[in-house]
């Protein structure tokens, strides 16, 4: 195929016609919108999913069958099935519209981002879960011989190692999260997975559609996961 695309010039020419005919800001706006989804659900995922793991060391019962019962349940549901219970379910069935009643892509934007969150801080959580074992447990009892409280050894002591030693693991949940992001789709948010599934109804190129959005993909997850990758090997704890 590359061989073909490299040596006629009228296979280059079709190359070109199809990538000016789905420029800026259709192609580039759909790959905006996926990077959007995921650094919302990112952040968000972050936040509920370390509260998550902060549950399920808890030492409260009540806490700890929460946070147990949550993850176990949320990561064995498909995440099409919870994005598309975002907006059938939220917004159909009890109107819940995130502050944008009027403006429907808006509202299946963060609707799709609370799917994402939802879904991904499950798998967060784990990877904090794992990161907060290799804590030496003697340095939380020291904690707590000094008179600190729970939430003070787990924010000031075993946090910030856990997350130093997880950094690796919370790469893959991010890189995880970006392709994920394509289910967001089912719900109408213009996002790269809708759009290559509209050129693919209207065009004949089918294969050369499929490289365009892979290489967008790895565009954006590639460096994600060096970066990263390279932080994990920097920061990590040295025991």
């Amino acid at each position: 195929m590359s061989a073909t695309y490299a040596t006629h010039p009228e296979a280059r020419e079709i190359v070109f016609d199809f990538i000016s005919d789905y420029d800026d800001p259709t192609l580039l706006g759909a790959f905006w919108m996926t990077v959007k989804l995921t650094v919302f659900s990112g952040i968000g995922s972050l936040v509920w999913g370390t509260l998550l793991a902060a549950m399920r060391v808890s030492p409260v019962p009540l806490m700890r069958g929460f946070g147990t019962a949550y993850v176990n349940i949320v990561r064995n549901i498909p995440l099409t099935v919870i994005i598309v219970f975002t907006s059938l379910g939220l917004a159909d069935i009890f109107g819940v519209t995130m502050g944008a009643r009027d403006d429907f892509a808006l509202q299946g934007f963060r609707l799709a981002v609370l799917g994402l969150i939802a879904y991904t801080a499950a798998f967060v959580c784990e990877a904090l879960r794992s990161g907060i074992n290799t804590v030496p447990v003697g340095q939380a009892e020291a904690a707590r011989a000094l008179g600190l409280k729970f939430s003070q050894v787990l924010s000031l002591i075993v946090l910030p190692q856990a997350f130093r030693s997880v950094i690796g693991p919370l790469a893959n949940v991010l890189i995880a999260l970006t392709k994920n992001t394509t289910v967001a789709a089912t719900i109408g948010v213009a996002e790269a997975a809708l759009l290559m599934k509209e050129m693919i109804e209207n065009e004949a190129q089918t294969l050369l559609i499929g490289a365009v959005f892979a290489f967008g993909f790895v565009v954006l997850t590639l460096p994600t996961g060096l970066i990263l990758g390279w932080l994990s090997k920097r920061l990590a704890v040295k025991r």
